[in-house]
């Protein structure tokens, strides 16, 4: 209970103040004249003038309110490496046991976990929110359960009501080990080398150890192991081995001692692109359908087409001197010989032999090949002569051997079952321009020359024509890859007889898988992610395919199940817990992707540290013991006064109260200001009198 006087005055103060003045007036003469009475005579005007001021006593009933500790916990991802978390109980525990001691004292436990995508630790923004929530003349004191790796320091509160304390986890001889990758281009050129730049650097009390081992794996493939020096910058020049997505993997083994090994690895994934696609294109005789292929390769304009067309063949004689002819020399020495390898793809176009390729030339041409090279046969009834190119060193990797029987009749290319999951057929059915026709062929135009051909047994037959005779087909033949089509009409696609059909796209489809674009691999595994949901899309030859185990950042595994899509293509989704590099594998098939960085930024630096925290904690007098040296007591101290030192922690007593009663009465009536007036003035009389 407490109270206070308060003035309501019956006239305006000025008044009140100018009779004042006359009783000191008075007062003064009653001394000048030594008048006996003036003291009762004074007393008389005091009290005259307390009654026109109206004093009223003023009287509040308070309720001691409670004062409020606000603990912030950091249960973000690196906290939860070494003994960290065993601290953080250890020292929740203690901090409630110490206030539970404390009359009149309470404890806010703020739980932070990691922060939205790879913000890192928020520290200070949930110190603000949870400062928000109490009022701010309660709070007497602040504790950080942290290893003070703040990422927003900067929204660190500017007024903070009372000390701050920060308890470090972690022990003094911690050290970690990680790997940087401090520039990587999003995207690269084929066959241009482009430079990244690696560190593998330790923090903290790490060993001495001069060289460690670095391994390399591309798209999950055997990793390339290395020696490297420790906290030097290392400049690696990388070729890009294919077109599409190339997903680099680089790691250190985990070193003993080290706090974590979730920051020895780092996946870049550089998308491969190509300058120029050079292709090749030879035609061994005029037919509607050369022009077609030229225009097609030349639409591209990032293809560079060198083209051939055999007009005047070796046997033909018509008297003409070869020095009057303004044709231009077939340089075979020159493509076949010395540049071979410099073609990306090459097209025979309705060639046989005629004696302008030597065999030694077609044969360098079937190496070419065997070395990575694409080779695809566009075959007419040249195929099916005695002059075929089956019948050269050429023959060996092709995929399938003419019986030298021709169709010359209409029919409509349909899908094999393979080819329906094939990623080069895969779906062409939508781009026919017309609804399916009675036979259940696709809406597609007719062609109307077939060539009978025997797939090899390495060969995959993707399309039929006459009779479901072979028409399509594709084969891999040591590092590279060759494609077979039995027929010169796919020009009729092109020119929209009967409606047309897809020609463009199946030519854009064997170009890439015969580049190895990852996209079309008939056996793949990979991953669309979208901020932490995965996409997880398996494509295969086979009618089913297994479950999908998803290894994550920490270790721990997840199995998943496909949903059939499409034939041979299978996928589901999948919300990922946290960012991180998680590698998926199958029975067959081994993917790795990074969501967010790799390392996230909790990773970057794992050793327990003051230093950014210390200038917000300094402000207020604060501290920051070290769990690992012994968990502080809490006292109470001063505001204003140093609040933290050896083996203590200090919080600041509030003494906040919320006001339950006020009452208001008048500290006497007016008839007793009155009558003691009265009682004054007669008695100053009488003294006077008597005098």
């Amino acid at each position: 209970m407490t109270g206070q006087i308060l003035l309501d005055p019956l006239i305006p103060l000025p008044m009140i103040y100018a009779l004042a003045g006359l009783a000191l007036l008075g007062l003064a003469l009653a001394i000048w004249r030594r008048l006996a009475g003036w003291v009762l005579r004074t007393l008389a005007a005091l009290v005259l003038l307390a009654a026109i001021a109206n004093p009223s006593l003023q009287s509040e009933e308070r309720a001691a309110l409670s004062d409020i500790v606000i603990a912030v916990v950091d249960e973000s991802a690196s906290q939860r490496i070494a003994d960290r978390p065993e601290q953080i109980q250890a020292a929740l525990d203690n901090l409630r046991a110490e206030v539970a001691t404390r009359a009149n004292t309470e404890l806010r436990v703020v739980a932070l976990g990691d922060g939205e995508g790879d913000r890192g630790t928020q520290l200070m923004t949930a110190l603000s929110e949870a400062l928000a929530e109490e009022p701010r003349n309660r709070v007497a004191g602040m504790v950080l359960i942290t290893d003070g790796r703040a990422h927003d320091i900067t929204n660190a509160p500017l007024d903070l009501p009372a000390p701050l304390h920060a308890l470090l986890t972690g022990q003094a001889d911690d050290w970690d080990r990680r790997l940087v990758v401090r520039n990587a281009p999003s995207f690269a050129i084929l066959g241009e080398p482009v430079t990244l730049t690696l560190r593998i650097e330790d923090q903290g009390a790490a060993p001495d150890a001069g060289l460690v081992d670095l391994t390399i794996a591309v798209d999950g493939g055997e990793p390339m192991e290395f020696e490297v020096p420790v906290n030097e910058d290392i400049e690696l020049p990388v070729d890009i081995p294919h077109g599409g997505m190339n997903v680099l993997q680089f790691a250190t083994p985990e070193a003993e001692g080290e706090l974590t090994d979730r920051n020895n690895a780092s996946v870049v994934q550089i998308n491969g692109v190509r300058d120029r696609l050079r292709v090749l294109l030879v035609s061994g005789e005029p037919h509607p359908g050369e022009r077609t292929w030229r225009n097609l390769l030349k639409s591209d304009s990032a293809v560079d087409l060198v083209h051939f067309t055999i007009l005047r063949p070796p046997e033909k004689q018509d008297g003409v001197p070869v020095n009057e002819l303004s044709l231009i020399a077939f340089p075979t020495r020159e493509l076949f010989l010395e540049k071979v390898d410099e073609f990306d793809l090459i097209i025979f176009d309705r060639y046989q032999r005629r004696g302008i390729l030597p065999s030694a030339y077609l044969d360098n041409v079937s190496n070419y090949v065997r070395e990575g090279g694409a080779v695809l046969i566009a075959a007419g009834p040249d195929y099916a002569s005695a002059d075929s190119l089956y019948r050269s060193p050429l023959g060996a990797v092709l995929p399938g051997a003419p019986t030298a029987g021709v169709y010359e009749q209409g029919f409509r290319p349909t899908l094999t079952e393979l080819g329906e999951r094939h990623p080069v057929t895969e779906g062409l059915t939508d781009f026919a321009t017309a609804a399916e026709n009675e036979d259940g062929t696709p809406g597609w135009g007719r062609w109307f020359r077939h060539i009978e051909v025997t797939p090899t047994p390495g060969a995959t037959t993707v399309m039929n024509g006459v009779n479901n005779q072979p028409l399509l087909m594709l084969e891999r033949v040591g590092e590279g890859r060759v494609a077979l089509m039995a027929s010169d009409h796919a020009w009729l696609w092109n020119r929209g007889f009967e409606g047309g059909g897809p020609q463009l796209e199946l030519l854009r489809r064997l170009a890439h898988w015969m580049m190895k674009e990852p996209e079309l691999e008939e056996e793949a595994l990979w991953v669309e992610p979208t901020g932490q949901t995965m996409r997880i899309i398996r494509r295969t030859l086979g009618e089913d395919v297994g479950p999908v185990t998803i290894t994550h950042p920490d270790g721990t595994e997840t199995v998943v199940e496909l949903d059939r899509i499409n034939p041979g293509r299978f996928e589901t989704r999948w919300e990922a817990p946290e960012i991180g590099l998680y590698r998926l594998t199958d029975d067959d098939e081994e993917a790795v992707i990074a969501l967010g960085p790799a390392a996230p930024r909790e990773f970057e630096e794992t050793i327990a540290s003051v230093e950014v925290l210390a200038p917000v904690i300094d402000r207020v007098n604060g501290g920051a013991p070290r769990l690992s040296e012994g968990l502080p007591d809490l006292r109470e101290v001063r505001a204003g006064r140093p609040a933290s030192g050896n083996g203590w922690i200090g919080i600041t007593p509030r003494g906040a109260y919320r006001t339950a009663d006020i009452s208001v009465s008048p500290i006497l009536p007016a008839w007793a200001f009155l009558l003691i007036a009265a009682a004054l003035i007669v008695g100053g009389w009488l003294r006077e009198g008597r005098r």
